[in-house]
């Protein structure tokens, strides 16, 4: 019978074939029995040269990650997968941005075995005395630098995970150029090694052009006098956008998008997305949250591209070419929004045969021909007809009066 926690680990461990095993720049020592039995009972150790450096026991055949790793991932998980017992060393804790996550998601519960060392991002929060749940974490290994825009709040404290030694002055001048070179970076290399160093300063002063390779970056966000903080809620203000003028206003967005619903993980349809402000307040919702936008003036998918850059979304996918013909092929949206060409024929059943069931469908129309295709749709499908009607208050004269926009009328619809 088993008693205790280091006998289910180990036992668990045995019986798979795969592990995947934590380990830090304290390298072999800092490995408990249970890593250290994984490794040296496997027929084949994968990791990173810096880490297969550090086992210097076992009977494994080494395999450094070649350049992509994906070959590698896929001898795995094809070659070895039940016939060998394989080894995987990953940084810190293999499910925190680690191969761990790209392996274990081709696999049953069954096969593997994690063994997680403390985290770069749990180390460097202890070095600074910062709370884990009040701490972002972002990787740029492999990911655009433009996602930090969508985190830059007053105070917020941010740890990242570099891409290389060129990391930290890239993220400085970003910073700096976006209203925050007031913020605090500070830079630990080799953290948790005897080489273990630290910088810093603030992000308008980093001179330091290259650190060491392996480093990570932490941030107290500070914005700059002057400088406005874009605003978590849907409803960003136009300006923050680049525009030809086909765009979802503000109080009209911010409508739309709570009939939209974004829940994490999900995915929308942007139909004639113009300036792109419905898909870029909708993945600004949540991390998780992907849009594809549908735009064929090539001016508006070049802006298209800036904005969500500018404000944190560069994930945002850009079809090119007028719908229907260009959905084909593609996987089905959770939320699908028609803001342009609405009463072009077959786009709507287009777009509805393609929603999953559940989803929603929001749909603004300007005009008179619009209009009535809205009430064709909602006496067919049912759903919700709204008159959004806004008007500014603007100078008459020494007084002031009310401008308003032109009414819009909204038809939002769940299928069923």
């Amino acid at each position: 019978m088993l008693t205790t926690p280091s006998e289910v680990a180990r036992f668990g461990c045995n019986e798979r074939w795969l592990s995947i095993v934590g380990i830090g720049e304290d390298g072999w020592e800092g490995l408990n029995p249970v890593a250290k039995e994984a490794v040296e009972s496997a027929e084949f150790l994968y990791g990173g040269v810096r880490h297969l450096a550090h086992i210097s026991t076992g009977r494994a055949t080494k395999v450094a990650w070649p350049s992509p790793m994906s070959a590698a991932v896929h001898e795995i998980l094809t070659h070895h997968r039940r016939r060998n017992r394989v080894s995987v060393l990953a940084s810190g804790d293999p499910m925190l941005f680690g191969v761990g996550v790209t392996l274990t998601r081709e696999l049953e519960p069954t096969e593997y075995f994690v063994i997680p060392q403390v985290s770069a991002f749990s180390l460097a929060c202890a070095r600074l005395g910062w709370p884990i749940q009040e701490t972002v974490l972002i990787s740029l290994v492999n990911r655009p630098i433009e996602q930090l825009h969508r985190h830059l709040h007053p105070g917020q404290r941010l740890v990242i995970y570099s891409e290389d030694g060129t990391t930290p002055a890239a993220v400085a001048r970003m910073l700096t150029s976006s209203g925050y070179g007031s913020s605090q970076l500070t830079v630990f290399e080799y953290l948790g090694g005897t080489a273990e160093k630290r910088w810093d300063d603030l992000a308008k002063q980093w001179s330091t052009e290259r650190c060491g390779a392996l480093n990570l970056i932490t941030v107290v966000c500070s914005l700059d006098s002057g400088t406005r903080s874009f605003p978590i809620v849907p409803g960003l203000s136009d300006e923050f956008f680049l525009t030809d003028g086909q765009m979802t206003k503000r109080e009209v967005r911010a409508v739309t998008l709570a009939r939209l619903a974004p829940v994490p993980g999900q995915l929308l349809w942007d139909i004639g997305a113009g300036s792109g402000t419905i898909g870029i307040e909708w993945m600004r919702s949540h991390s998780s949250c992907s849009c594809i936008a549908f735009e064929k003036n090539s001016d508006r998918i070049a802006r298209i591209l800036v904005n969500a850059k500018r404000l944190g979304v560069p994930g945002l996918e850009v079809i090119a070419g007028s719908v229907p013909k260009t959905l084909n092929g593609l996987t089905a949206p959770d939320a699908i929004f028609i803001g342009g060409g609405i009463g072009k024929d077959g786009l709507f059943q287009a777009c509805w045969n393609r929603l999953t069931k559940g989803g929603r469908l929001v749909a603004n129309a300007v005009t008179i021909e619009s209009e009535a295709a809205l009430a064709t749709w909602h006496k067919l499908y049912g759903g919700e007809l709204v008159r959004i009607l806004v008007a500014h208050a603007e100078p008459v004269g020494s007084a002031l009066g009310w401008r308003q926009l032109m009414p819009i009328t909204q038809w939002a619809v769940v299928k069923s």
